[in-house]
């Protein structure tokens, strides 16, 4: 069954190169039959968080924090694409990401990581793992870790090289852990209501 699936990207960098990432997996999901947002935080360039969505009156939230409340709250499941700095998470991504929280709940994230050397950017995709936990999202066990990101994925988002192959070679495990786990959250939240 195809699945609403939002894919983050967090980097504001000008040359930046894990965009090809996220738009790999935009189009490889897509090609699964899925529904897919590219959800840019440079492009939406939310102001370094204040006021979180949900502390707003009714009505009185910017509108580009009620699109995005609206289009997280209809989403099955979330793909981060992160980029590792200094061995932390980018701030970017961070930020539009804790501008909100109930609207993450009860549904799976999955995590896909880069960096421009070997280590792949996997440091962040551990930092996020317990993050998105808290934020009340499950993190599937599946994910991706692409080195050497500028002769991985071409500015096409086509894999290239030992590193375009890789990952070839593991996203289809990656996207069906991450539909099943959407699958069920989905028949899970409509057999009853979450708890809190």
């Amino acid at each position: 069954m195809p699945h609403h699936i939002l894919v983050f990207y967090g980097s504001y960098r000008a040359d930046r190169q894990g965009i090809r990432l996220a738009r790999y997996l935009v189009r490889e999901l897509i090609g699964l039959g899925n529904h897919v947002d590219l959800i840019d935080a440079k492009a939406i360039d939310l102001p370094m968080l204040d006021r979180m969505y949900k502390e707003y009156a009714d009505g009185e939230a910017p509108a580009e924090l009620e699109e995005l409340a609206g289009k997280i709250r209809a989403a099955d499941a979330f793909i981060f694409v992160t980029g590792e700095y200094n061995w932390g998470i980018q701030p970017g991504l961070k930020n539009l990401t804790d501008h909100f929280l109930e609207e993450w709940f009860w549904r799976p994230a999955a995590i896909a990581s880069y960096s421009a050397g070997r280590i792949a950017g996997v440091r962040a995709a551990l930092s996020w793992h317990g993050t998105l936990s808290e934020m009340g999202m499950v993190v599937i066990s599946s994910s991706l870790a692409v080195g050497r990101i500028g002769h991985s994925i071409d500015a096409d988002a086509q894999p290239t090289g030992e590193g375009g192959g890789a990952l070839e070679r593991a996203f289809p495990r990656f996207a069906a852990d991450l539909a099943w786990w959407a699958e069920a959250a989905r028949v899970q939240r409509q057999k009853n209501a979450p708890p809190y």
